[in-house]
């Protein structure tokens, strides 16, 4: 009898292959092109053969792009102004493993977009992920958990690390203790600060982060690559925080992280105040993308191009590459994370 995780996987191969042949109808910068030929022609931090690395898997807020509701929205009939939901993929090829960081409402075509940079034939047993890392219990974090269940996946003990909160919200809530009970996935606890040994490569560290705590703690992540005397480099990924200010009032500056990583994917939620028409935006729980750009405004260009804005809403014009707040992004010396660029881990050339 097929597995539920070997029939996964060969519906993922019909699937690749469908979407590999589409690719040849569009241009080679489309997303699916890029994963498809493994290109980052124009990413200088791009990974090196057989090192580990990121790749970005969604850069939009938990809604998406185009964001239910928003009928007219071009990405409805546009495959190009679609984006999904914010998610990192983790890569190590040496230990051919794979991590999520977030489980969207986007995860069945993010976990296929995982294995196209990977391939990896099904091990019986063995959990289709190595794990993933959950940084809060808000939906466009954590509801992707659900086709890990036997409605759809079925999967086996998939690792999920989250905080305390995020694990009692997990354990105390229907559908996602039937997971638990199912064992189709198993959690593994997560402690602020302490860090996450995956391999000798990789370390994720969990940093507390001010952030609307409904349901449970909010975190960012740290991921290193190696340490030592060539140390590989490392990322820093907060997707959501009330503002850098109340991040101060609980001893972590933004410029001291910086400073101490090679990539830093930052809440990018909202643009400016004005961007919903008819609406006061100032008590936005997210840090405008302005103001973060006025607020590192003194620092080093060399510090200031470490950051790549994500988590998109699907108001925001910085998400299109044509726009003038896309434009007023370069000017000022920062990026916008871009679906599917890859960040490699190993040692950078300059140290």
């Amino acid at each position: 009898m097929t597995s539920p995780i070997r029939t996964m996987f060969i519906r993922l191969a019909l699937g690749a292959a469908a979407a590999l042949s589409a690719c040849s109808t569009h241009s080679a910068s489309s997303p699916a092109a890029s994963v498809a030929a493994g290109t980052d022609a124009a990413n200088p931090l791009a990974p090196r053969e057989g090192e580990p690395f990121l790749i970005v898997l969604g850069t939009a807020q938990d809604g998406g792009v185009p964001q239910a509701g928003a009928f007219n929205e071009p990405g409805w009939t546009d495959v190009s102004r679609q984006r999904l939901v914010v998610s990192l993929g983790l890569i190590d090829p040496a230990t051919s493993s794979r991590w999520l960081f977030e489980a969207t409402p986007d995860f069945r075509r993010q976990l296929w977009h995982l294995h196209a940079a990977l391939p990896l034939q099904p091990t019986p047993g063995q959990p289709v992920l190595n794990g993933i890392f959950l940084t809060h219990a808000h939906i466009g974090h954590y509801t992707g958990l659900m086709f890990l269940g036997h409605e759809s996946m079925g999967a086996r003990d998939v690792p999920v690390y989250a905080m305390p909160r995020v694990r009692e919200f997990l354990t105390g809530n229907g559908p996602w203790s039937q997971l638990v009970n199912y064992h189709n996935i198993a959690l593994h606890d997560l402690a602020a600060d302490q860090p996450v040994m995956l391999s000798p490569s990789l370390t994720v560290t969990p940093i507390l982060v001010p952030h609307r705590q409904e349901f449970s703690e909010v975190v960012g992540f740290r991921i290193d690559g190696p340490r030592g005397p060539t140390r590989g480099r490392s990322v820093l990924f907060i997707p959501d925080i009330d503002s850098w200010s109340a991040w101060d009032a609980q001893g972590t500056r933004l410029e001291t992280l910086l400073a101490s990583v090679d990539v830093a994917y930052l809440d990018g939620t909202f643009f400016a105040n004005g961007e919903i028409p008819g609406r006061d935006m100032s008590g936005f729980p997210h840090p405008f993308i302005t103001a973060t750009m006025d607020r590192l405004a003194p620092l080093p260009a060399a510090q200031r191009a470490k950051v790549r804005f994500i988590h998109l809403n699907h108001t925001n014009p910085a998400l299109w590459p044509d726009s003038p707040a896309r434009r007023e992004i370069t000017r000022r010396g920062f990026h916008v994370a871009q679906p599917f660029e890859r960040i490699g881990l190993g040692p950078a050339p300059h140290h």
